[in-house]
């Protein structure tokens, strides 16, 4: 509690309200915490806003038993925010750009280990130790889901330019690394299967990398014409095409015959793995980045990856010179893609979290989501 991180003999340090995690199906508390003073290479930013990604409904649902884990703990990961305080060795910005304390920031959330092999090869994304690292520290306040966030020692920071608003998105920097990862190129072919935050997204960073066609594919009407608008140019919606077969083949169709040079999954269901494996075509890629839940599996014949020479590229997180390029993306296209309407215009306070993720969640019987994208303001 509070308490905890207060020096016997000291004078009660100033409090501020987290959302607590209370553990799969049992949604959030609020409680108080002492706000930190920052370590001198640490940075205590006080946020402004966090959204609530399909990774984090994962988590609150209860998807994979190791979320248990998360309990009693802050959590969220996608949030935006003003510097507070500056630890004593911190006078820039990851890129070297003088830092105050007012400053709008952007920011990794975790914190690659830079003592094992893949942090020596620079896959800091690859680092199998930065999960573990996000726990713990010298305050609770780890997660977007709080009043403040306490950015420890060997972060990676980056001033938002002035020209951007403080709207959050993780999908952005998550899909220009996974895109880069699977090779997209000038003249590809690409296949979007989800049409949220990550999909969406997607599209325009394909459309920017130079794809020569790209195809989104989800079950609502109003995802598949935002979708146009951020680059899409031919949309499926499943709800008109519910057979798998009848997608692959319309896919097929669209591509001239040969299937799409990268796929990408980025809904979270297993059962969209073998139906976008069948989208790829001979020697493309197919790119995973929903399926973030342990123990869900699905089957799948190995010898199509063969006899087809296909490749599968597991992303998750991204490596650092991902955000300034996607802040960068977001200042040059601010006026061709409506990079607003990812996220939703309801916003919920704190105290309504709650609330918050039961109208972020899917609702029965194919209703959709209430919101596009729910924001929490602390």
């Amino acid at each position: 509690m509070a308490g905890d991180f207060v020096e016997k003999g000291k004078e009660m340090a100033e409090t501020a309200k987290a959302a607590v995690f209370k553990g799969p199906g049992q949604g959030y508390e609020m409680q108080e915490f002492d706000i930190p003073d920052p370590d001198p290479g640490a940075i205590v930013v006080k946020v402004s806003m966090a959204g609530v990604c399909g990774s984090d409904l994962h988590i609150w649902r209860g998807d994979s038993p190791v979320f248990a884990a998360m309990a009693g703990g802050v959590v969220g990961h996608e949030m935006t925010g003003r510097v507070d305080k500056l630890g004593s060795d911190i006078t820039t910005d990851s890129l070297g750009q003088p830092l105050a304390e007012g400053d709008r920031v952007c920011y990794a959330y975790f914190y690659p280990c830079r003592r094992c092999y893949q942090c020596n090869k620079g896959e800091y994304a690859s680092c199998p130790a930065k999960l573990a690292a996000m726990a713990g520290g010298p305050s609770p306040f780890n997660g977007a889901y709080g009043t403040y966030y306490y950015l420890r020692s060997g972060h990676w920071v980056f001033k938002v330019p002035d020209e951007l608003s403080d709207a959050v998105n993780c999908a952005l920097s998550q899909v220009t690394y996974g895109l880069s990862q699977a090779g997209l190129q000038m003249g590809d072919m690409f296949v979007a299967q989800g049409a949220g935050g990550l999909g969406l997204n997607a599209c325009a960073i394909a459309k920017e990398m130079g794809a020569g066609l790209v195809i989104a594919i989800d079950g609502l009407a109003d995802r598949l014409e935002l979708a146009k608008q951020f680059g899409a140019d031919e949309t499926i919606n499943i709800s008109e095409v519910p057979d798998v077969a009848a997608r692959v083949q319309k896919v097929m169709e669209l591509t001239g015959g040969r299937g799409a040079d990268v796929v990408g999954e980025f809904v979270g269901i297993p059962q969209a793995v073998p139906e976008g494996l069948q989208m790829v075509r001979g020697g493309g890629t197919y790119l995973e980045i929903g399926n973030i839940s342990f123990g869900n599996t699905v089957e799948i014949d190995p010898s199509a990856l063969v006899w087809g020479s296909k490749k599968i590229v597991g992303v998750v997180m991204y490596d650092p010179w991902v955000i300034p390029r996607a802040l960068n993306f977001l200042v040059r296209t601010k006026n061709k893609y409506p990079h607003e309407e990812v996220v939703s215009h309801d916003k919920y306070p704190l105290e309504d979290i709650n609330k918050a993720f039961e109208e972020a969640e899917w609702q029965k019987e194919g209703a959709g989501t209430k919101v596009r994208r729910a924001v929490i303001i602390p």
